[in-house]
């Protein structure tokens, strides 16, 4: 840090956001991101899931030098009790992450902070990475028939042709003809009729 700082002295810093009606409508969709059509219109504060989210998606937390943990300490000592933001706390909040961003990487906290905006401002509305994204490969009754596919003890109900065992592949038949285990006498009227 190029100044120091002391508990006593407070420092001011600067938010120099471009629009800030559109980076306050940009929060807003994050703050709401999640959340259902019934809740989002209620929904004025920010959790600390969905500020993490914003910073993610801005390419701010970087796993390195900014990571989850040092966004949740600095969003916690904000918010304390009550586990949510205004948009006035998020900008303290951002102002704490900056804080702990200079102190690795050597830069003076003002410009940590344009950093950050800059990196906020480019991003538009909260996206899905982790969408499951349909197959167009193949069909789908082809996968669930494809007796080849299955594994483990269900590739059991199937014989060698891919014809369906019925009863005897989901379930052990169990036959009494053994001498020991349940013998029942088995091939006993055979061999009296041999004799």
């Amino acid at each position: 840090m190029s100044h120091s700082e002391t508990s006593s002295e407070k420092i001011d810093y600067e938010f120099r956001w471009k629009d800030p009606k559109e980076i306050k409508r940009k929060w807003e969709s994050f703050a709401k991101f999640g959340y259902t059509s019934a809740q989002a219109p209620k929904t004025v504060e920010m959790t600390g899931k969905n500020f993490d989210k914003w910073l993610k998606d801005a390419n701010v937390i970087d796993g390195k030098l900014i990571t989850t943990t040092m966004t949740g300490i600095a969003f916690s000592k904000v918010t304390g009790q009550k586990k949510k933001a205004t948009f006035n706390e998020t900008q303290q909040v951002i102002i704490n992450v900056a804080k702990d961003r200079s102190k690795n990487s050597k830069n003076d906290v003002q410009a940590e902070i344009d950093s950050i905006c800059s990196k906020l401002e480019a991003i538009e509305l909260p996206t899905l990475k982790t969408a499951i994204k349909v197959s167009t490969e193949g069909n789908v009754y082809e996968r669930l028939t494809d007796h080849n596919k299955y594994t483990g003890a269900h590739k059991e109900r199937f014989d060698t042709d891919g014809k369906g065992k019925g009863k005897a592949g989901r379930e052990d038949i169990v036959v009494n003809t053994g001498y020991v285990s349940s013998y029942k006498n088995a091939g006993k009227n055979a061999r009296i009729m041999k004799e």
